[in-house]
């Protein structure tokens, strides 16, 4: 199954999806618990544990969203800082309102992820959740989580593999063709929405050219676990 069609560059995807990602805002945490049961809160605590083994004191969650990851990384961090930077102005207003709810300190802001507004070695430690595959340009933006993490640093990625030919991968191609579009538009009233997220998945790098990328990228030492029945995937890499 080729992951070409996401990995290169993709001119106007960018945009595209901040206007869909702004569409969606309002309802997106009720949705996304609906659509995987709850599970997607333990692939981000393994995520969270994997960026804070090292106790980072200058932590980046690259398209943080309503700011789920960002929140537990903070809870965790200790004295670290953590920044979340998404496209998204009404996806970050609500990760704001649920920092604000739970007492947590977190930096919040508007940037894209191909271009930091960030000086080089600025993080030791980088984080992206169920973002890669939305990047209008995936190399390029492993380069400059690169440039932005110092030497040493840790990269860790959540992603949706493409689902492959093994019977957990044929349902979930089922799911993705058949339920969330009408569950996802029906909870969320954006059918297209909800098509255009597990066709980006299908469209995207199997995990170990997944690992490939990054390491073309410069990061080393990259290794990656497949959870629950390969329906996610946690990356872990260093910066050489």
């Amino acid at each position: 199954m080729s992951g070409m069609p996401s990995a290169g560059p993709t001119p106007g995807k960018g945009a595209a999806v901040a206007a869909m990602f702004g569409r969606i805002a309002p309802r997106y945490d009720l949705v996304n618990r609906v659509l995987s049961l709850g599970v997607d809160r333990s692939w981000r605590r393994d995520a969270a544990r994997s960026a804070l083994a090292h106790a980072p004191a200058r932590i980046l969650d690259v398209a943080t969203g309503t700011g789920d990851l960002a929140l537990l990384l903070a809870r965790g961090a200790g004295e670290g800082v953590v920044t979340g930077i998404d496209f998204s102005e009404e996806m970050l207003d609500l990760a704001r309102a649920k920092a604000a709810r739970q007492g947590v300190r977190v930096r919040l802001e508007r940037a894209d992820a191909l271009a930091l507004p960030f000086a080089d070695a600025s993080f030791d430690a980088l984080t992206v959740a169920y973002g890669l595959r939305n990047f209008a340009d995936v190399p390029a933006g492993l380069r400059e989580m690169r440039r932005v993490l110092r030497a040493g640093g840790r990269l860790v990625v959540l992603e949706f593999p493409p689902p492959d030919d093994r019977p957990i991968g044929r349902a979930m191609r089922w799911y993705g063709r058949s339920v969330m579009p009408n569950l996802g538009g029906w909870l969320s009233g954006d059918r297209s929405a909800y098509a255009y997220l597990p066709a980006s998945t299908h469209a995207f790098l199997e995990p170990e050219r997944l690992a490939d990328a990054m390491r073309a990228a410069g990061f080393g030492d990259v290794r990656y676990r497949l959870q629950t029945f390969g329906i996610s995937a946690l990356h872990v890499a260093v910066a050489a």
